[in-house]
């Protein structure tokens, strides 16, 4: 974090819920500023212009789809999406549409904490280098030489299987979605064929293993039911 403090925009209409987390929020350091709805919010947006959005689905009004349209149609601002637990459907569709990150309702304060942790340092600093390395505790992606170590030793990965490390490697500590994975390494034809992930991911998920003795790497891949996958970002492992 740097010296100044991060300033954040809470989109929330449970009155009880935005106050208990501004809050805590404000507690730790940071400045907060609530918004009940999205008409709201939008007017807080264009005059604040915070740092990061903590954004509620089901607002009134203007719901938080349409909020984050409007946010990503002039910025990247991170916007974490708080969504209920029955909201999948939605919260890949506000994923697809730029959101950074989601938290299902309920969700604990320590894992917000850890969530904006990681998606203010990805604003300063990516976990890949300018040379374009991307680098995790002990495994590293050279996509000018394609090629993929764990330690000193390579790991041999297929051309999709290397495509869809190197998506997830680009945005660690971020939920990439099925469809977005799909069309990325398979292309549109196969936007539904949510069994490849499953099938490579795992495969991935076991050369790393044989590799990793210590397991340094076991929780690297992490499955979101019903929406996709995320790299585990270094912030992660202070959370």
């Amino acid at each position: 974090m740097s010296e100044r403090r991060a300033s954040i925009l809470l989109v929330e209409d449970d009155e009880r819920t935005r106050r208990a987390v501004m809050a805590n929020l404000e507690g730790h350091g940071y400045g907060v500023r609530g918004a009940a709805d999205g008409e709201e919010a939008l007017v807080l947006w264009e005059l604040r212009r915070p740092d990061l959005i903590l954004l509620d689905l089901g607002l009134p009004g203007i719901d938080g789809l349409g909020v984050l349209r409007r946010v990503r149609r002039d910025a990247t601002t991170p916007v974490i999406i708080l969504s209920a637990r029955g909201e999948e459907r939605d919260k890949v569709e506000a994923l697809d549409a730029g959101a950074d990150d989601y938290l299902a309702k309920p969700f604990g304060m320590a894992e917000l904490h850890a969530r904006l942790r990681a998606a203010l340092r990805r604003t300063l600093a990516s976990e890949v280098d300018p040379s374009g390395v991307a680098v995790i505790g002990p495994l590293r992606l050279d996509p000018e030489r394609r090629i993929v170590t764990v330690g000193d030793a390579e790991l041999r990965l297929t051309p999709r299987e290397y495509e869809l490390l190197k998506v997830l490697l680009a945005n660690a500590g971020r939920v990439v979605t099925r469809g977005r994975l799909l069309r990325a390494v398979w292309g549109t034809a196969y936007a539904e064929e949510g069994h490849y992930l499953h099938v490579y991911v795992g495969q991935i998920r076991r050369k790393i293993a044989a590799l990793d003795p210590d397991g340094a790497l076991s929780d690297l891949l992490v499955a979101e039911p019903g929406v996709g996958y995320r790299v585990r970002s270094a912030d992660s492992e202070d959370s």
